[in-house]
């Protein structure tokens, strides 16, 4: 009763979310909040698989190029269809209550496009032109980037291309200056559509070049396609660099008429000596008209960032009680594990943001801030500082002296210290705290949901002579960044044996009550199951880049790099269920109701960047209807017990596969 007390009170204060997903966010303000409650903790043991469909891309594309592949869409819920976009930008509708496929577009994206961010398609918008006739083509319309920068407008009923948009239902941007190869520049995140224009970011290719493509926000015309506006986020002021690019998934609040942008680091990520000062809207919530591109406020996360530290995550658009009344805020967690909460009407902070000292000595030319901003109220989501004494010791001294040697060797004064030469420890990692998938809040109990990553970064620079031919130690990533005095490279600490340097959780989910300023618990997601050797479950967490749902029957819904789909309890975080998954669900999930039943959905491809297995699968679950059981597709967690070996069991045979797996290694070296 509570619940619905509140849920009624929130539906006051603010428009009534809808029964399905119609955004890539569930709603313009990305809050991934659902009302649905027909699934609650009490009954979500029952969930059975309802369906599965496969694009296909795994039998028909070659390995090679699966292997630079990303499923990371969010399906919608419009029209009385699933929509999605698959890697390679096929748009696809299924029934919702069978996935059978309604109707299919292939852009034809080539192949051999290369891109810099592998091939990926986070999601689709969906818009309704009120202008348009009731049962008229193209009323209803389906908007898609693609890997190779065009932007496509579909008939949301049937798939056929809208001909009144562009070119027959697509335009090619033109890119300022001259790229390297086609897919250093691509289009990977969710359009969004506000007040009758299509507004899309870009994803361009890291650490290539200091005079890299610009990272120019565009908007176009719904109905035709006919630009209306540009912004670039650098003030360039003759400064060099490109990029501070919006790659990640923007938000838009319809009745202010603005767009919010979460931008990211000029080009290169790590050397910023020819792009002096703190880089304004580089790193920034920017916040503009939807109609014109007008800049109405900004604020900056990170000072001249040569971090990457970038923001990857949807801006949250919320309503929050701040103990001071009510307020339209704009919620924006960072890779630090920061979360800052602005006024979305200016763009200043709720709550105090201080500006502290931070770790000076940068490389030659560099030229740092000397000082970060910080919250102060909401607390951190995560450790901001690493040494010897957090290396991970989970079997006796195995792996234990590479990785404080790597940890030693390097330069480590805490949060923002500088890359250098010597090789600079970073931790929370460069893909680590929020990621792409966001935060999500729960307007009725005022609690925001996120999962975290935990890892270390070792980075660095390789001065320009040396750079020449250099080629960089296994499982190291190298940037020329052309242009700067120094290479880069970068590699996650990690084990002779392929384990993290750093203690579990390696991925854990996070309740923060932002207006008492308080964690409310911490959960673990995913285990080793579908890694460790003989399928040894150790509930270490995983990576977790993508994001959460919840709903208003209780329950937080999240994939992780195992395969399975999860459900928490909201209030306490207690791990209530599994769904297995062909593969990992690297992505977000969903909810929406058809004919009376709820279903939870996510796509599950895997994720070649972590190394998972690969596949092409949308799987929907739903409760299971009368004379029908839960299949070993889904099962309650019933900890202790239930399918984990013994701690005792597990802990000998990884002890004694860790000691023969180090031997091999010993005999190597």
């Amino acid at each position: 009763m509570r619940y619905l007390l509140g849920l009624l009170a929130a539906m006051l204060l603010a428009a009534p979310p809808a029964l399905g997903w119609e955004h890539w966010g569930g709603d313009p303000g990305g809050t991934r909040f659902s009302p649905l409650a027909q699934i609650t903790p009490a009954n979500v043991g029952n969930l059975l698989r309802a369906w599965e469909f496969r694009t296909g891309d795994l039998d028909t594309r070659a390995p090679a190029l699966m292997a630079r592949t990303k499923f990371e869409a969010t399906p919608l819920f419009v029209e009385d269809s699933i929509i999605f976009c698959s890697p390679f930008n096929e748009v696809i509708a299924l029934d919702p209550g069978t996935g059978a496929q309604k109707w299919r577009y292939d852009p034809r994206v080539s192949n051999n496009q290369r891109p810099g961010n592998r091939y990926v398609c986070r999601g689709v918008a969906w818009w309704v032109d009120d202008q348009a006739p009731e049962r008229a083509a193209c009323r209803a319309r389906i908007f898609m980037g693609s890997n190779d920068a065009r932007v496509i407008a579909l008939d949301a009923r049937t798939g056929i291309p809208c001909a009144d948009f562009g070119a027959n239902g697509e335009l090619k941007l033109e890119i300022g200056g001259q790229l390297e190869w086609p897919g250093e520049f691509q289009i990977t995140s969710a359009p969004v559509v506000s007040r009758g224009v299509v507004i899309v970011g870009s994803s361009i290719a890291d650490n290539r070049r200091v005079d890299a493509p610009l990272g120019t926000v565009r908007g176009f015309d719904a109905r035709t396609g006919h630009p209306r506006w540009s912004w670039d986020p650098l003030i360039h002021g003759g400064i060099i660099a490109g990029h501070a690019n919006v790659w990640a998934p923007m938000s838009s609040d319809e009745d202010r008429g603005l767009v919010f942008l979460p931008t990211s680091s000029p080009s290169p990520d790590f050397w910023g000596g020819k792009r002096p000062g703190n880089n304004e809207h580089a790193d920034s919530v920017v916040a503009l008209r939807s109609e014109t591109g007008e800049l109405v406020w900004s604020f900056q996360t990170v000072h001249h960032d040569v971090w990457d530290y970038d923001l990857p995550a949807q801006p949250t658009l919320a309503r929050i009680d701040t103990g001071a009344g009510m307020r339209d805020v704009v919620i924006q967690p960072t890779k630090q594990g920061f979360v800052f909460v602005l006024d979305r009407d200016s763009g200043k902070p709720i709550w105090p943001v201080e500006e502290r000292s931070v770790p000076q000595a940068g490389a030659e030319g560099e030229q740092l801030s000397p000082t970060q901003p910080f919250p102060t109220h909401v607390p951190v989501l995560m450790p901001q500082q690493f040494s010897t004494a957090d290396v991970f010791k989970p079997f006796p001294t195995f792996g234990r002296s590479a990785c404080e040697e790597q940890i030693e060797s390097s330069r480590n004064d805490g949060l923002y210290t500088p890359p250098s030469t010597q090789g600079t420890l970073i931790f929370p990692m460069t893909g680590g705290g929020v990621n792409w998938g966001g935060a999500a809040f729960d307007p009725v109990n005022q609690i925001l949901y996120a999962n975290t990553s935990y890892a270390v970064n070792l980075v660095k620079l390789i001065p320009r002579a040396d750079a020449e031919g250099f080629k960089p130690p296994a499982g190291h990533e190298f940037g020329p960044q052309q242009g700067a005095p120094f290479a880069m490279t970068r590699a996650v600490a990690m084990s002779p044996l392929g384990i993290l340097c750093n203690k579990p959780p390696w991925g854990a989910m996070v309740a923060v009550d932002l207006k008492a300023g308080k964690i409310l618990w911490r959960s673990p997601v995913g285990t080793a199951e579908d890694r460790a050797p003989l399928g040894i479950a150790f509930n270490w967490g995983t990576p977790l880049v993508n994001g959460v749902a919840i709903t208003a029957g209780g329950l937080v819904f999240t994939g992780a790099m195992d395969a399975y789909l999860r459900a928490f309890d909201a209030r306490s975080g207690e791990e209530l269920w599994q769904g297995r998954l062909p593969v990992p669900g690297v992505a977000n999930p969903m909810t929406y109701l058809w004919k009376g039943e709820q279903y939870v959905a996510i796509a599950a491809g895997g994720h070649s960047e972590a190394g998972t297995s690969i596949g092409d699968s949308v799987v929907a679950f739903r409760l299971a209807r009368q004379g029908e059981a839960p299949s070993l597709w889904s099962r309650t967690i019933d900890r202790p017990g239930g399918r984990f070996l013994s701690k005792a069991i597990a802990l000998a045979l990884a002890m004694l596969l860790m000691a023969i797996a180090l031997w091999r290694w010993r005999r190597r070296v």
